[in-house]
């Protein structure tokens, strides 16, 4: 999976540490729901059952590789 610098130095974070690849990877792979930033990166989200049915959102850059960010979002609702 390509990340950004900006992902790398996040990922360190308390509360992100507890995000495993394998959940990013599935959100990036079944998305339940997307949306296109204004400066081109898209959000994904998708829900994770092993982390409490808790939503995952995952910013990509344009290309729709390289994960910019990654975190769970309280205020998604589906």
């Amino acid at each position: 999976m390509k990340t950004t610098r900006y992902f790398q130095s996040l990922s360190k974070k308390a509360d992100r540490v507890i995000i495993k690849t394998e959940w990013i990877q599935q959100v990036i792979d079944t998305p339940e729901s997307e949306m296109t930033q204004m400066e081109g990166r898209i959000r994904i989200w998708g829900k994770v059952s092993e982390a409490g049915n808790r939503y995952l959102r995952v910013i990509l850059l344009q290309d729709r590789e390289t994960v910019h960010n990654a975190f769970f979002d309280r205020r998604f609702k589906p």
